[in-house]
């Protein structure tokens, strides 16, 4: 079967468009967010502003996430022992995906909370919307391990430590994916006395997240090669 060629540079914009798209469904549907971005959705459901006397500075959904990602970005170097400029291409990637998701948070009703608060549409139209915000999750990732362009930081963790200490990556993910429910869970119990972002569909996204994100990547690589439009700058993003 002849393979269709796609550009990672492309892939890359696609990725992180399809990811914030996703976590919005997610957010907006109320039945538990992904076990990735809960950390960050629980530190925005606690503190949504820093007030400095007459300023205040709103901290987002999207603020949030490159700021949990900054600490995992930390972890990382650590586990890799050594630091390259490319690796902080993965933390401004972070930056980009938050912008991008607070825009799609803020531009469509469905996903703005101050127009549709989380959870007050139909259950049918929410578990709609959770099923595709998880399924669009999982294509995004295996998405983003198909470009040389560092991914948000916690992809870019499981793609260069399994890579580096020979772990399977599907494996990996799973692992990860239960050690981020942990703290989340840990989070909105400390923060709240009770389950807040974090819900069954949390559950059955780490559950299911890694084996999708398997699927999704044996389907790529069945019908698609990937190619760089930029391969000298492709070579400068090795691990």
């Amino acid at each position: 079967m002849k393979k269709h060629t796609i550009y990672s540079e492309l892939v890359y914009v696609a990725a992180i468009l399809l990811l914030t798209l996703a976590v919005a469904m997610t957010a907006a549907a109320d039945l538990g967010v992904s076990m990735v971005v809960a950390p960050a959705y629980i530190l925005h459901l606690k503190f949504d502003a820093i007030h400095l006397g007459s300023l205040t500075i709103p901290l987002t959904f999207g603020v949030f996430t490159y700021l949990v990602e900054g600490l995992i970005f930390i972890v990382f170097c650590i586990l890799m022992k050594k630091v390259k400029l490319s690796y902080f291409c993965s933390f401004l990637t972070c930056v980009i995906y938050g912008y991008v998701l607070d825009a799609w948070r803020a531009v469509v009703p469905l996903f703005n909370e101050s127009i549709t608060p989380p959870g007050s549409m139909a259950l049918w139209a929410r578990i709609l919307l959770f099923a595709g915000g998880m399924v669009l999750t999982s294509f995004s990732v295996a998405l983003f391990f198909k470009t040389y362009i560092p991914p948000q930081v916690i992809d870019f963790f499981v793609k260069g430590v399994s890579e580096k200490y020979s772990i399977d990556r599907t494996k990996f993910k799973i692992i990860t994916d239960a050690v981020l429910l942990i703290t989340a869970c840990a989070m909105t119990l400390l923060f709240f006395g009770k389950f807040k972002g974090i819900g069954v569909g949390t559950v059955i996204i780490t559950l299911c997240n890694g084996w999708l994100i398997g699927l999704f990547t044996k389907l790529l690589d069945k019908f698609f090669s990937v190619k760089a439009i930029f391969p000298k700058i492709e070579a400068k993003f090795s691990l």
